[in-house]
């Protein structure tokens, strides 16, 4: 009690002096614990549900076509397939009674449901053949006769499609047949042909030169492209009346091309939208190089850019100002219509392997090597500057 009064004593005299006391802090505690729940991860963009198909180990690629980063058909010698993950993983969505694919049927792919696959009917060729069309990605097919065997196959919506039917080739010459379709392909009509043991063939499309490709705008305008082996010339006819009648185009040329085979191959020529195209001719001469042209006005005119990319090779188009072309050694890049180019140089060397690319952007895209006994499925994300392999 004597001690308790004496304390209370002390503090009030220091008080009274102004004497500054110091008070020294709690001795620290523990960190109470965090019962929040983490933050929610930005979830990654979900892939597409598998598809119900059975699946194709190692597949052994003759044409590819991605739609996107994730999904794409392909062909293989037996097979047409589909993936949903990116080349990773495929299915075999091939019709029914079909057991060769490859080189022996003509594909053409709308988007991620609408395909076809043409089968000629070798024993009635030129004549016979069947048509499978998908509405469902593959998994079931509808059958149908066609008036026609083998050639170029496009179809520019659900209903309407174009054949430029193949009759045969020989010394430079090719007699071909068009016909149209706006039922889906379950019906086809002849609007022309320059068959000579035909009465009726006519020849503004004429029988000489190879014809590569058959680009239709719509139902009533399209071109067709080829070669005819007369240095300095241009093979490049249109029709505006659904393929009755053709005209030939005339581009300017440049110097070099004056003494150089001049040709247009397989899609080389593509409408990416209905005003824009890039039209790619291959000039093989001394030295072989690449011209491009574009149009802005549907196809009614065609200009020739600055610049000639030394040789020959594959080509991507991917919107109005976008393409990509490989010549063998280098992945040329346009962002402006091609009045100006980069050049991206891959980190494999392709060589005599490369078989064939495909580009959805300027920066994703695939490239299929093939050597004799094997067929491999390459894939960048940089532009073509880093490739890693999908399937080794």
């Amino acid at each position: 009690m004597k001690l308790r009064l004496i304390l209370i004593l002390l503090a009030s005299i220091l008080s009274a002096c102004n004497i500054a006391v110091t008070s020294f802090p709690a001795p620290p505690q523990a960190p109470a614990e965090n019962t929040e729940p983490p933050p929610t991860p930005y979830p990654d963009t979900p892939a597409p549900a598998a598809l119900d198909a059975p699946p194709v180990e190692s597949p052994v690629f003759v044409e590819i076509q991605f739609l996107n980063e994730l999904e794409a058909w392909a062909v293989t010698d037996t097979q047409i397939i589909r993936t949903s993950d990116g080349g990773i993983t495929w299915s075999n969505v091939t019709p029914p009674d079909v057991t060769e694919t490859g080189d022996t049927v003509v594909t053409f792919i709308l988007d991620k449901t609408h395909a076809w696959v043409q089968k000629p009917d070798f024993n009635n060729f030129p004549n016979n053949g069947l048509l499978y069309r998908t509405t469902d990605g593959g998994l079931t097919w509808t059958i149908s006769s066609t008036p026609f065997s083998d050639g170029d196959l496009i179809f520019t919506d659900v209903n309407n499609g174009w054949m430029l039917a193949d009759l045969g080739i020989g010394a430079g010459s090719n007699a071909v047949a068009v016909f149209q379709t706006a039922d889906g392909g379950a019906t086809w009509t002849q609007t022309y042909t320059n068959d000579p043991n035909n009465p009726e063939g006519g020849d503004s499309l004429p029988l000489g030169g190879l014809k590569s490709d058959l680009v239709p705008l719509d139902t009533q305008t399209a071109w067709v492209t080829g070669v005819i082996y007369s240095p300095g010339t241009v093979y490049l006819y249109r029709t505006d009346d659904g393929g009755r009648n053709w005209a030939q185009l005339t581009l300017d040329v440049p110097e070099e091309a004056e003494i150089s085979e001049l040709g247009i191959d397989e899609d080389q020529l593509e409408f990416v939208t209905s005003n824009d195209a890039f039209l790619v001719m291959h000039m093989a001469g001394e030295l072989p190089q690449t011209a491009v042209y574009v149009t802005s006005d549907g196809g009614n005119s065609w200009t020739l850019t600055p610049t000639l990319i030394p040789n020959t090779g594959s080509s991507d188009f991917l919107s109005a100002q976008e393409a990509i072309i490989y010549n063998g050694e280098q992945f040329y890049v346009t962002r402006d219509a091609a009045m100006t180019w980069s050049t991206v140089s891959p980190d494999i060397v392709f060589g005599d392997s490369f078989a064939t690319m495909d580009f959805v952007d300027l920066m994703t895209g695939w490239v299929v090597t093939a050597t004799e006994d094997h067929r491999s499925l390459y894939r960048t994300n940089d532009g073509g500057a880093t490739w890693l392999p999908v399937i080794p």
